[in-house]
């Protein structure tokens, strides 16, 4: 399917971008220019910091560094695409192949997804926690790691919500399988392109503990994103899991390092981990209903029409 459009709308953050068809090495440039945001972001913080009360800082400081980050990534994927829309054919960065399904009933399924994803991750994420644990110098790197993040994060639940299920799953989803995962499917096989994807997910969470569960959730939503083409049901899954996570933390009385499997007794965990095995094959199963339309996934090109 090919549709057609005069002109990029700048203030449209998917088809703004849709020129720019990263590979590897385009991965490694976004990726670079996410670090020098993360570099800027750092550096406004230090100035807000000339006029802030410390506790201020802290709690409201990534209201804007966080979606700073991303600035420089975005500006160099608008500049890129813009330039190749003069001659290259575009993909778009959401598509809506729902196959059999209706947009609600594969938004519920998504859902589903999600928690059966969830607590599928858990033991693998709280073996590589014990298996970290155990390491001493990763063991203090992790408890500097949770400090910083617990300042960052531990402003008032409104805040800490806003930047964990709603700046992160546009942002990141964007980046991760918009950008990245959209254009490894047009440079190489499908298995091998949701891999990549959801390593470089895991790379920008930048330390050992998120990773492990980046990279589970990440091939999740790749595999979703080539099926679909939809972003939205990306950003659908990222919702959910940040969110909550973060209403968890923050009623629930648990600790974001809180693993299912020590919260409830042995047996209760088989039993609720080998549904959560099930859950999971079942909406993995329901996706794969959904036809491909071509060898590199359901995303739709876009081309600029010729005058």
């Amino acid at each position: 399917m090919k549709v057609f459009a005069r002109k990029v709308n700048n203030w449209d953050l998917f088809a703004n971008h849709a020129w720019y068809v990263p590979g590897v090495g385009g991965m490694f440039a976004l990726l670079g220019w996410f670090l020098v945001g993360n570099l800027l972001g750092s550096m406004v913080m230090g100035i807000f910091g000339l006029f802030l009360p410390a506790d201020v800082l802290l709690k409201y400081s990534m209201l804007v560094v966080y979606p700073l980050s991303f600035m420089p990534a975005m500006v160099y994927a608008a500049h890129k695409s813009q330039r190749n829309s003069l001659f290259e054919t575009g993909y778009k960065l959401n598509s809506n192949h729902f196959g059999p399904f209706k947009g609600w009933q594969l938004a519920l399924i998504t859902v589903a997804l999600t928690f059966a994803t969830m607590v599928a991750a858990d033991l693998p994420n709280y073996l590589n926690y014990k298996f970290t644990d155990s390491i001493p110098v990763l063991r203090r790197f992790y408890d500097a790691f949770m400090e910083v993040m617990g300042n960052l994060m531990g402003g008032p639940f409104w805040s800490t919500f806003l930047v964990a299920a709603i700046f992160a799953p546009i942002f990141e989803e964007w980046l991760c399988r918009g950008m990245v995962l959209r254009g490894l499917l047009t440079k190489m096989k499908p298995g091998w392109a949701i891999v990549v994807s959801a390593l470089f997910f895991a790379l920008i969470h930048m330390n050992p503990w998120q990773a492990l569960n980046a990279f589970i959730i990440g091939v999740i939503m790749g595999y979703v994103y080539y099926k679909t083409g939809s972003l939205w049901l990306t950003m659908l899954i990222h919702f959910v899991n940040n969110g909550s996570s973060v209403v968890l933390t923050q009623f629930a009385s648990l600790e974001e390092t809180s693993y299912w499997i020590e919260l409830m007794d042995r047996s209760t965990y088989v039993v609720v981990y080998v549904l959560g095995v099930a859950a999971l094959a079942a909406c993995i199963w329901a996706f794969k209903r959904i036809p491909l339309q071509q060898e590199r996934g359901n995303v739709d090109t876009v081309e600029l029409k010729a005058d």
